[in-house]
């Protein structure tokens, strides 16, 4: 159910061009300092993981970093674009994913 509402947030995001998707784009969402937050869906590799850690410690930039209970097949069902990073690029957008994400942490038991 919160994962249900997490990915309609993401669509949300994504509808008010506020989600950049894709390791470019969120590469380059980092770089230019757009990104409030950057999400990595769980079926990642650990490689892309500390590349992005790699690439926030290098451009000296403190964003929040969750690898959500999200896999990239639920991100394309839901939002129509394939992709296993992505950055939210709007401030009231990122509070309520954060939310969602850590009510989901918390009703698992995690």
């Amino acid at each position: 159910m919160l994962k249900d509402k997490t990915l309609s947030m993401l669509g949300l995001a994504r509808r008010a061009g506020k989600l950049a998707m894709g390791h470019d784009m969120a590469e380059q969402s980092v770089k230019k300092k757009k990104a409030k937050m950057l999400l990595l869906c769980s079926d990642t590799s650990p490689r892309l993981c500390s590349e992005f850690e790699k690439t926030l410690a290098v451009n000296n930039i403190d964003i929040p970093i969750y690898k959500a209970d999200i896999t990239m097949n639920e991100i394309h069902f839901s939002v129509g674009y394939k992709a296993g990073v992505m950055t939210i690029e709007d401030e009231n957008f990122t509070k309520r994913i954060i939310e969602l994400l850590e009510q989901e942490e918390n009703a698992n038991g995690n």
